[in-house]
């Protein structure tokens, strides 16, 4: 399927609402639990989603508008929401989301993009040219990622209950 922006905004624009029905309310041992090492818990999936609205996406696009190649992307920091959501509660992080997310698609959206400058390129750290275009959809991707790994770690909590029923949920890892 061919990328359009406002295609794209469809899916950006509802995964605060995704992640607050399925995170808001919920006890630590869906929230705070992951599913092995080096894998994020629900709670540092928001944290990460967060620092990606401050430092990343709209930086980034803005940067190819406003500078081409010529200017390369900031490296981002994967791992940053570590110690910027310590001590914070789920709730918090879920709000202070929404609200980036709302002023991410408003700033967007107000850069009035036409398919012409989805071929406009930047120059990201590790990857070297980049389109506007495949920014703007592993920002989709990246999100619907995360949402994926939400489920999967909450699933993973469940992974020993399930009995037989493990050979029919992909989700899980397989005996």
């Amino acid at each position: 399927m061919a990328f359009t922006l406002e295609r794209s905004i469809e899916v950006l624009e509802r995964t605060p609402h995704v992640l607050r029905a399925m995170l808001s309310g919920v006890s630590a041992f869906w929230s705070m639990s992951n599913y092995g090492e080096a894998t994020f818990s629900p709670f540092d999936v928001v944290g990460h989603l967060i620092e990606g609205e401050k430092h990343d996406w709209l930086l980034r696009a803005r940067t190819i508008v406003e500078h081409g190649e010529s200017l390369p992307f900031r490296p981002f920091d994967r791992y940053a929401m570590y110690e910027t959501s310590r001590g914070r509660s789920l709730e918090d992080l879920l709000d202070e989301f929404a609200g980036l997310r709302g002023r991410n698609i408003e700033g967007l959206r107000a850069m009035r993009l036409g398919p012409a400058d989805m071929e406009r390129r930047g120059t990201h750290p590790a990857f070297g040219p980049v389109t506007l275009r495949q920014l703007l959809s592993t920002w989709v991707v990246h999100d619907l990622g995360h949402i994926h790994q939400v489920a999967k770690s909450m699933a993973y909590q469940y992974r020993a209950e399930v009995g037989p029923w493990v050979e029919y949920l992909t989700i899980l890892p397989r005996p």
